[in-house]
């Protein structure tokens, strides 16, 4: 009977354990990079015609300074669209820091900013991201859009 209660026992702490090792799996952990920005990336509501609770994805309000941004991969280490969406990047990265990435990465992976998924490989696996910043690029470049501008016309195409 005894050795039916020490088993007993010991499988709860074996699933008490597991619950444990989940939950602080799923639990956010402090980043360990260190930047030497004094910006933070923000979430602001965006207006929607619904009035729904919807929130813009992070970016940075007031501009980063270009030193304070992290390194982006090399255009020259992709192809096609995605060696011009990282070319877009490094040629306008200020803007593109401030800008909101809307495939929803700053939930999934902690990025501050569209500029965040150049910083890795994440957007050259991300249509969402490449054309975000192409449009960013053609619309600063040709249209003569402000960052704040450019934040706002991708908000009106992918907040919808």
């Amino acid at each position: 009977m005894k050795k039916n209660w020490l088993l007993i026992a010991g499988i709860a702490l074996l699933v008490l354990a597991a619950v444990l090792m989940v939950n602080s799996a799923n639990k956010p952990t402090p980043s360990t990079t260190t930047s030497t920005s004094n910006y933070t990336p923000v979430q602001t509501p965006v207006p929607q015609h619904d009035h729904s609770a919807k929130t813009m994805p992070a970016h940075f309000e007031v501009p980063p300074s270009k030193s304070s941004l992290g390194p982006t991969l090399d255009p020259n280490s992709f192809t096609g669209i995605t060696r011009d969406a990282y070319r877009a990047v490094k040629e306008i990265p200020v803007t593109i820091a401030q800008l909101p990435c809307y495939c929803h990465c700053d939930k999934g992976f902690g990025h501050k900013s569209l500029y965040s998924c150049f910083e890795d490989d994440h957007a050259s696996h991300c249509d969402v991201c490449t054309r975000e910043a192409l449009l960013a690029l053609r619309l600063e470049k040709e249209q003569k859009m402000t960052p704040a501008q450019i934040r706002d016309a991708i908000v009106a195409q992918y907040s919808q």
